[in-house]
């Protein structure tokens, strides 16, 4: 490696380290991104500068990237930026996975090579070709265009999950032996896609948020694997940055969900039909109206928002921010009770309330809201569900028992903005709903919002 590379890739790395550290928080997030991939920008341009063949391959490559990615990120919506994560995350593991196969063919089957180089570019093939195709079922599912909900091939399915995984491990044993059939590295590419993909359907919906996570630490980990088999200290150092924090997250996902990784691997949570499903509960609900709402709200000395998916389908975030001004115009104290797992990916809730410019300072965590609900006034749950279902502390044959959730129940009054008394992700009733405190402002999130805000401003 060169002086002028290796000069590079420390550059880069280490304003990998800086932008990682950037995204700690909201308001540092925008430019962390920025310096990450300023970091980005310096290992292409390191790797190139010593001296490459097939320039026109890699100049196709770059250009064909940015007309797919720039624009593709542009447009995205808010509510769409789950499954975008999701597939962006699986294109790096099929990146690697087909950079692996290639390394073995440029090697011959790594003949005259160190053990350590086989191994690397193997694990690489096996853990990229399982991200990137549990990955695209991860998207299936976010996208609607596959049931949310656990999707098993009966008993079959555990036995195949681990034949495919065996059969990967066979043949990567079978090369490091030293086979050198192309076949051989190719069955572990199938293998491994087949385990992947056989790996990620019999998880609900509701775990998907850990799901993402877990796949985006095993991206990271197989890219730093080829990285060592190629020798590329960037690549080492980026890949490894992102599967110790991914590993990371998905371990704090699991903890707030209070559920272990296997149990979540072993699917089962969130195995009724379809998010969306038929309320079975025959009790009575309270329903209101936005100027009943208005003037809750408005002589109240606490209101607690809790956002959730709905508030981003809708896309109400700003017109949230605009009720809670009015509000505090009021005197009235206004904060936002963020659940680790709320939406469909982590901090997905963060992210739509920082695009509406809420201080940082009003957004509260799990054991901060928890600590607060008790002396609020009214709780305004918009579009969240399972994440305040009083059934996780109450219900011991509820799948979400044990969950830690926001326990809005505890406030004075709570007031639910929903389309329809269908039940979440997670499939099930929700015992808030019909919790005597509680009223439902059935509607859109956004339409209802709007209408409180206007109701307030008469007020």
């Amino acid at each position: 490696m060169s002086t002028v590379a290796s000069v590079g890739y420390l550059v880069a790395f280490s304003l990998f380290i800086l932008g990682l550290m950037g995204l700690r928080g909201p308001r540092t997030a925008v430019r962390g991104n920025w310096t990450a991939a300023a970091g980005m920008a310096v290992a292409i341009v390191s790797t190139l500068l010593p001296g490459m063949g097939n320039w026109w391959l890699i100049v196709l490559g770059l250009v064909l990237g940015t007309i797919v990615g720039v624009p593709a990120a542009r447009r995205v919506k808010m509510t769409a930026m789950p499954q975008m994560v999701a597939l962006f995350n699986g294109v790096g593991g099929g990146a690697v996975a087909l950079i692996a196969w290639v390394e073995f063919r440029d090697t011959a089957g790594y003949v005259g090579l160190p053990l350590y180089v086989a191994v690397a570019s193997l694990f690489a093939a096996l853990i990229g070709s399982m991200s990137f195709w549990g990955s695209l079922i991860a998207f299936g599912k976010l996208q609607a265009w596959l049931p949310t909900r656990p999707i098993t091939i009966g008993l079959l399915h555990r036995p195949l999950t681990v034949v495919a995984l065996a059969a990967a491990l066979a043949y990567a044993i079978t090369v490091m032996a030293g086979g050198v059939s192309e076949w051989l590295v190719i069955g572990v590419l199938l293998s491994s896609a087949f385990f992947g993909v056989l790996m990620v359907l019999p998880i609900g919906g509701a775990d998907m948020p850990v799901v993402i996570s877990l796949l985006n630490a095993a991206t990271g980990l197989s890219a730093a694997a080829m990285g060592l088999a190629l020798d590329n200290t960037a690549l080492i150092v980026a890949g490894m940055l992102v599967g110790a924090s991914g590993s990371i997250l998905t371990h704090l996902m699991a903890k707030a969900m209070n559920r272990s990784l296997v149990s979540i691997l072993a699917g089962g949570f969130g195995a009724s039909e379809s998010s969306g499903a038929a309320r079975t509960d025959d009790r009575p609900v309270r329903s209101t109206t936005a100027s009943d709402v208005a003037i809750q709200l408005a002589y109240a000395n606490r209101v607690v928002v809790v956002p959730g998916y709905g508030m981003a389908v809708a896309q109400a975030q700003h017109v949230v921010r605009e009720m809670a001004d009015l509000l505090e115009r009021k005197g009235v104290e206004v904060s936002y009770a963020v659940h680790p797992v709320a939406g469909r990916m982590p901090g997905h809730m963060n992210v739509l309330l920082a695009e509406a410019d809420v201080p940082y300072e009003a957004l509260k965590g799990l054991d901060e809201s928890n600590a607060l609900l008790p002396q609020t006034d009214v709780a305004l749950v918009i579009g969240a569900n399972d994440v305040v279902n009083p059934a996780a502390r109450t219900d011991p044959d509820s799948p979400i028992y044990g969950m830690p959730v926001l326990d809005v129940v505890s406030s004075r009054s709570v007031i639910v903005l929903k389309r329809s008394m269908s039940a979440g992700f997670a499939g099930i009733d929700n015992e808030l709903f019909v919790d005597p405190k509680t009223t439902m402002l059935f509607g859109d999130a956004k339409s209802s919002v709007a209408e409180v805000v206007s109701e307030l401003k008469n007020l």
